[in-house]
């Protein structure tokens, strides 16, 4: 199971952006950065808006979540 929130998290760390940083990209408040890093879902648009700021896919995540699990079954 993806933990997007921890992912987030530590991208972030990876890429040196600061939780004021994120937050005044994302147009929202400190408060609502720390609330995405306990997510373990997340909304696609955000979720899109994230992967712009932090230079990164996080859709590829669960592109490969999913195909492990399909192999799984087949």
């Amino acid at each position: 199971m993806i933990h997007i929130g921890k992912l987030i998290r530590e991208k972030m760390i990876e890429r040196k952006c600061t939780v004021v940083s994120m937050a005044r990209q994302l147009s929202c408040g400190r408060a609502n950065v720390y609330k995405i890093f306990e997510k373990y879902s997340i909304d696609t648009e955000l979720l899109m808006k994230i992967s712009v700021v932090l230079d990164y896919d996080f859709f590829s995540l669960y592109s490969e979540e999913l195909n492990s699990k399909c192999k799984d079954v087949s």
